[in-house]
Formats: structure tokens, C-alpha cells, sequence
């Protein structure tokens, strides 16, 4: 494993984006986000990324120049275009519009459309948490869960993720996750890696649970509940295709084309964050402290904690520095160099 400094990283990745056809403010905010969800220790959102997003900026599936543009086509409604862009410079762009006007109308819907890989979830409403907003957000991604009870992939793994503010300073409470029973992105890391994988994460192409990482994910992922018990995650699965494809004029998740090959179309997905007010709801009675009636009766229970506890502790951790692989190390190196 090869050391580094957040803010070294933040820079050889800048550079890499910058010799991979992508503008140098946008390649910084993505390098950003990448070492952000390394430093949380999601590897399969983190640094991992940066090859496949390279190349995909080379050969234009993702327009690394691409502006965002924000319309309001409603008193509390954003309209986002990422023009086949990056989606973190339209994710910032919708938040920091969206925290201008919250004030007013007490809540806000952001649909970002023609969009890319939304990174994590989680990250996009904890920004709005630490503003004293609340928020969730929705994402869909390219194919890779079947409706219940068939073998074809048509919605995406599609992140949920819900943050709100907390008192005496403490960081905001973030709940992220998808609806597979795991993120693709670790599925795709133990086939390279060439690690078997546990028997309810996913399905080969005859609908079968399977170990074998490579026949994942030539078939698909288990949703939420796993391979005998999915039925609900793959409900949630197709809400999300509605908000994120539909409702924002994006791709569905079996229309759009991977994250990870620098082949096909631009994957023009959508994402959906609502940030609310708290001070707009419930006669502005206190919602923070409310709150912390709530986790502290979580936490009077024995063995409980609440969720992104782990998360921030590796986030303190990563100050100290951040490992990545050798191989990608030389990897990002070479590639920095043009």
C-alpha cells in the first residue's frame, strides 16, 4: 500500500483529470469527492474510480467541460442540467442554489438530469446537514438489479440517503445506503481482485445465487433483503427509476451505459434532492432537540450505535494519511503524466 497526505492525493488526482481531457475546476472538484469517500473508507466510491472516470473523459462519454445550468421552473423547484458532465459540479451547483431560497419556501426539490455516477450519497446531504438543513436524496444508476421474480436487470442499485443536523456541534446524522444488498462497486472490486463474494449478494444470469464475482456481474445484484427475500428493495428499486429517470427526463437505469467502461452512450441518469427547512415544520418547535430525544433513547439501549458512526471514525483516522494500492498508485502517477 502507498501513503498519502489528503490534500497529496486531492492533487495527483486533479492532475490525472486535467491530462484526461477535463477542466481543471471540475477535475478538482471531482478529485475531492473521490478522496473524500476514500477517507470514509468507501474504497468502491473512493479513488478506485479514477481510471474508469478517466477514460471515460478521453473518449467523451463524460464531458469533462461540461458546465451545469440550474433553472427554477417552480417556487420550490430546481431543474439541473449536467449536460453529460461530472455529476458533483451540478449536485454543488443545485445545493448552493437550493440553500439561497429553502429560507423561503421551506422546501426544495432538486432533479438533476443528464447526470453521471452520483458518488456518495451520503456526502450530498450531509453538505445540506451542515448548512441546518434537512435532506434526502435519490439516485438512479445503469442496470444492474431485476424486477422480483425475473432474471434481467432493470433498475439501478440506486442510493437512498437521508442526513440532518445535530446540536452541540456534532456531526450531522447521516443514513446512507442502496437497494441491493451491497454497492456494485464491491462487487466489481472482488472481480478484479478475484475474491469470492458472499452467496446473497447477487445472481448470475440464470437468476441463481452465485459466489463468483465475474458471473455478478454478468447477471445481478441481489436487492435489499437479498437473494430470498428481495421483493421490497426491488419496489424501492423501481420508485427510484421514477424519480431519478422519469421525473427529472433522465435515462432509466436499463438505458443508460456503465460507470465503469469507457464504452456506449453517456450514461444521462438523474438523482432527486429534497432539502427541507426545520424551522418551517412542526410550528418551528425544535427539531434538532427533538432529534436527540430520539438517538439518545437509541443510544440507552446496549449494543446500539447510531448509523455513520464507523464512517466519521475513519474519517478522523484518514487526517494521518490514506493508503490506496501500490498498483493504483503507479497507476494515477503515470497517468498524472499524460
Amino acid at each position: 500500500m502507498t501513503r498519502f497526505t489528503p490534500a497529496d492525493l486531492t492533487e495527483l488526482i486533479t492532475r490525472v483529470f486535467e491530462a484526461s481531457q477535463v477542466a481543471p475546476h471540475i477535475a478538482r472538484t471531482v478529485a475531492e469527492a473521490l478522496v473524500r469517500a476514500e477517507a470514509d473508507g468507501i474504497s468502491s466510491h473512493g479513488v478506485a474510480r479514477v481510471p474508469p472516470y478517466a477514460e471515460q473523459a478521453k473518449c467523451g462519454k463524460v464531458d469533462g467541460f461540461a458546465e451545469p445550468s440550474v433553472e427554477r421552473t417552480a417556487a420550490a423547484v430546481l431543474d439541473v442540467d449536467s449536460r453529460i458532465g461530472f455529476a458533483f459540479p451540478a449536485i454543488r451547483l443545485g445545493l448552493d442554489t437550493a440553500a439561497k431560497i429553502v429560507g423561503e419556501t421551506g422546501i426544495v426539490a432538486i432533479g438533476i438530469k443528464h447526470s453521471h455516477h452520483f458518488g456518495v450519497a451520503g456526502h450530498h446531504v450531509e453538505d445540506a446537514a451542515n448548512k441546518g438543513l434537512v435532506a434526502i436524496a435519490f439516485s438512479n444508476t445503469p442496470a444492474a438489479i431485476a424486477p422480483w421474480g425475473g432474471k434481467t436487470a432493470l433498475y439501478g442499485t440506486n442510493p437512498i440517503a437521508f442526513a440532518c443536523p445535530r446540536t452541540g456541534g456534532r456531526a450531522p446524522l447521516v443514513i446512507d445506503l442502496s437497494v441491493s444488498t451491497v454497492a456494485r462497486g464491491k462487487v466489481v472490486l472482488a472481480a478484479k481482485s478475484g475474491e469470492a463474494i458472499p452467496d446473497d449478494w447477487a445472481l448470475d444470469a440464470g437468476g441463481r445465487p452465485t459466489t463468483d464475482a465475474k458471473a455478478a456481474l454478468a447477471g445481478s445484484m441481489a436487492p435489499l433483503g437479498g437473494t430470498g427475500a428481495g421483493a421490497k428493495g426491488a419496489a424501492l428499486g423501481l420508485m427510484i427509476e421514477l424519480l431519478c429517470g422519469a421525473l427529472t427526463g433522465s435515462n432509466f437505469g436499463y438505458q443508460g451505459s456503465s460507470f465503469f467502461e469507457p464504452t456506449g452512450a453517456p450514461p444521462s441518469i438523474g438523482h432527486l434532492i429534497l432539502v427541507m427547512d426545520p424551522r418551517a415544520f412542526g410550528g418551528g418547535t425544535g427539531f434538532t432537540a427533538r432529534a436527540e430525544e430520539m438517538f439518545t433513547a437509541i443510544l440507552d439501549q446496549e449494543g446500539t450505535r447510531l448509523p455513520g458512526e464507523r464512517r466519521l471514525q475513519r474519517r478522523a483516522a484518514s487526517i494521518d494519511g490514506i493508503e490506496i494500492p501500490d498498483a493504483l498508485a503507479v497507476e494515477l502517477t503515470e497517468r498524472a503524466r499524460g
